[in-house]
């Protein structure tokens, strides 16, 4: 019988303990976005590579949500040549990464190919469409978007610093214009889904007041930038201070949509890189894997010491040398990938983590 009370009043003891944990902490949210783009994956996959860490072969997603980063970032092309980054592509790329527990936050350029502060083609389906036409189709694409893969950020346009699907969205000439077709897109997300966030983008910080005041008008949540050293100036504190700016006068969030870093100089295929100079780096971050490291660290406490930044993004996160050291149609951008020149997991992976 002693015996009996001794082990009733254990179990007792440990089930209030257990209830008193539960109810003095509580689970905590994790609301700062730690994103890599990961766009190139399924085709570098599809012709082979197998990337790894610790030498040991790893699911590049699997690694990267190891590490703690909890979004992935995904172009869409509206008719690509080869299908890559196509509808398809990008809607059986999404339920991977959902599968994988990571947000699915997704660049819309409104394009067959490449969009950018220079380029803002149309897609060729469109090409003829007059303006009423234009902001049907727009309207019908996002809405297949939302009822076919539901991101959870939704990004409208790429690097729209002069609009999207020129000439008729192009700011400086047709700014109604661009307006109207950005409103199509964002009413089209809204009638679909009350969680999904809308993002536009700058590429840069120079310019981007004036980009977000022409847009004040249009209901979105996220202001995204992008920051590259060798583009936007070597300045953080810069990059700080426009965060904080744009956030005071629009009452956004502000994500770094994109940024990236060399952890060499060096190269792995014979297609032409884009950052290979001494004097494209910031001093204070050698092209080595810790000065990557060091970047990425800084930009991502540089974001979570601002008012609204709400997280970042690394872009070109996956884009090795896919297609072996000889290529002249490889990558441009293999030096400054989170693998290193063996596929194998960099140390700028640790930024990810939620410390």
């Amino acid at each position: 019988m002693k015996n009996l009370i001794v082990l009733l009043f254990a179990i007792t003891f440990c089930s209030c303990s257990s209830d008193s944990k539960d109810e003095t902490e509580p689970i905590v949210e994790d609301n700062f976005i730690r994103a890599a783009d990961m766009s190139y994956l399924p085709l570098i996959e599809s012709e082979g590579t197998v990337y790894k860490n610790n030498n040991i072969s790893e699911n590049a997603l699997t690694t990267l949500k190891n590490a703690g980063c909890n979004t992935i970032r995904v172009r869409l092309w509206k008719n690509p040549i080869n299908a890559h980054s196509g509808f398809n592509e990008v809607k059986t790329f999404a339920q991977r990464i959902k599968q994988a527990g990571m947000k699915v936050w997704l660049t819309v350029h409104y394009s067959d190919t490449w969009a950018d502060p220079a380029n803002q083609e149309k897609p060729a389906e469109w090409a003829s469409l007059n303006f009423t036409n234009l902001k049907t189709e727009v309207a019908n694409y996002t809405t297949q978007i939302m009822t076919e893969i539901n991101p959870d950020i939704i990004q409208i346009g790429n690097e729209t610093n002069d609009g999207m699907l020129w000439p008729e969205g192009k700011i400086t000439t047709n700014e109604s214009q661009y307006v109207q077709l950005v409103q199509s897109a964002v009413a089209a997300v809204r009638s679909k889904s009350s969680t999904t966030k809308i993002m536009l983008h700058f590429a840069g910080t120079s310019g981007s007041d004036w980009f977000f005041n022409k847009v004040a008008s249009v209901d979105y949540d996220y202001i995204g930038l992008s920051y590259y050293p060798i583009w936007h100036g070597k300045d953080l504190n810069v990059v700080k201070n426009t965060i904080n700016s744009l956030s005071a006068t629009h009452n956004k969030k502000v994500i770094l949509a994109e940024t990236a870093y060399p952890f060499t100089l060096g190269w792995n295929d014979w297609t032409n890189n884009i950052m290979g100079l001494e004097s494209q780096l910031i001093t204070t971050y050698p092209a080595t894997p810790a000065g990557q490291k060091s970047y990425l660290l800084a930009i991502k406490n540089l974001v979570k010491d601002t008012t609204n930044g709400i997280g970042f993004c690394y872009w070109g996160s996956e884009w090795v040398a896919f297609r072996g050291n000889e290529s002249t149609n490889g990558s441009s951008w293999e030096n400054q990938a989170l693998w290193d020149f063996n596929f194998n997991a960099l140390p700028a992976m640790e930024a990810f983590s939620k410390e």
